[in-house]
This record gives structure tokens, C-alpha cells and sequence, in this order.
């Protein structure tokens, strides 16, 4: 379960929209599902007028569809939306390691560091969930470091679209390895200056992401044509 968010403190629907959103992304409302806006209202004691502007809020930023007649329905991404959204990402995200890299103060790189630390932690006890959690965590702080504000904003649109497969190429086989792997390289980069490397590191991670997801879709189909 996603950790409560606080109803009260901020504008109603604030808050709720930003209860949704958190259940999205740990796919506690599942991609393509609808939302009960009823019962929702009555399991947080809330009217459901503030459950409707929320989602109003979650359908400007694409997390949901609205159906005629049914109501709101989790945004559920299909390959075609893979191919072409995990190259964008890569050219932004390679781009933010790029400037960051130029920008980041020893300090920053120490914090950059303790962050990579975590994903060898979890890496080696082979946690899926704890790698992806600190993954997010590594990605949003390379893109805090660049400091380029159109940049992040785009980056920052976008990622919430990527976390809807919520890491889901994590579980190919011997991705995690992979995966850890690549952000060595990307550290090591950075801790040295080598901006151009750290971009291309960057890139590249986010398209063995996709070519890892790619192959993970493929042997689930493959099991359930043989099942």
C-alpha cells in the first residue's frame, strides 16, 4: 500500500489527487481498471465532489481516461506507446546527466553517490521493489541537478508516464544486474567530469530499459500462446 497522504492541510482535492496518483504509480488502481469515485469517498470520509475534481486533475495530466458513461479509467500504456516514449526519455534523460554532470558541486556528487549506494544494496538482495524506488529516487535527483528548468519540466512530464510500467523490466532475467551495471558506468562519469559519457550512459540505460521490457513482453506471450 502507498503511504497515506493527508487530506487536510492542503486544498481538498489536492490532497485526494494526490492519494490517486500514488495508487496509480504502485499500481494499486491497475493500468485500464475504473475508479469506484463512490466508493473512494466513503472509505476516506470525503464527499465525492473533491474524488471528481481530483480526477479532473489526474486527466489533465493523462494518468486517466474519461469514459462516457463509466467514469474515469486508469491510463494503460501498449507497446507502440513503449517504442516511442523510452527514446524521448533517453534523449532527455541523457541530457540532464549531461548538464548535471556540469553543474554538480562535490557535494551534490556525494549525495548522487549515497543514492547509487542504495541501488548496490538492493541490487545485491536481488529487491525488485527497493531497486525501483531507488532508481526513481537516483533519476529525479540527475534531473534536479541540471538545473534547466524547461528541462525538467518536459523530463519531469514524462516520467510520470514511464512510471506506469512502474519498472516492470526489472523482473527480465538478469536485467537487475544489467541495470546496476549501467549506473556504475553513469556514476563513475559523473564523479569524473566526463559529461559527454555521463549523457551517453544515460541514454543508453534508458534504451536497454526498453529493450529489456520488450523481451519481457515477448516471453509473456510466448507462455501464454504454450499455456
Amino acid at each position: 500500500m502507498s503511504d497515506p497522504i493527508p487530506l487536510r492541510g492542503v486544498s481538498m482535492h489536492d490532497g485526494v489527487a494526490a492519494r490517486l496518483r500514488a495508487m496509480v504509480f504502485e499500481r494499486e488502481l491497475a493500468p485500464g481498471s475504473f475508479i469506484d469515485e463512490n466508493a473512494l469517498a466513503e472509505a476516506w470520509q470525503i464527499s465525492r465532489t473533491p474524488v471528481r475534481e481530483a480526477l479532473k486533475v489526474l486527466a489533465s495530466e493523462g494518468l486517466v481516461d474519461w469514459v462516457p458513461r463509466r467514469g474515469a479509467r486508469v491510463t494503460e500504456l501498449g507497446d507502440g506507446d513503449a517504442e516511442q516514449l523510452f527514446p524521448v526519455m533517453a534523449m532527455l534523460e541523457g541530457r540532464c546527466a549531461l548538464e548535471a554532470t556540469h553543474r554538480a558541486t562535490p557535494t551534490d556528487l556525494a549525495q548522487l553517490q549515497q543514492l547509487h549506494d542504495q541501488l548496490e544494496h538492493h541490487a545485491a538482495a536481488q529487491d525488485l521493489d527497493g531497486y525501483y524506488r531507488a532508481n526513481h529516487d537516483f533519476h529525479t535527483r540527475v534531473q534536479q541537478l541540471a538545473a534547466n528548468r524547461w528541462l525538467d519540466r518536459a523530463t519531469g512530464d514524462l516520467r510520470r508516464f514511464m512510471r506506469l510500467w512502474r519498472g516492470r523490466q526489472l523482473a527480465a532475467p538478469g536485467r537487475l544486474q544489467d541495470s546496476i551495471n549501467e549506473h556504475r558506468v553513469l556514476i563513475a562519469a559523473m564523479r569524473s567530469g566526463d559529461a559527454e559519457r555521463a549523457g551517453r550512459a544515460m541514454h543508453d540505460h534508458l534504451m536497454a530499459q526498453l529493450a529489456a521490457l520488450k523481451a519481457l513482453q515477448h516471453q509473456e506471450q510466448a507462455a501464454r500462446h504454450a499455456g
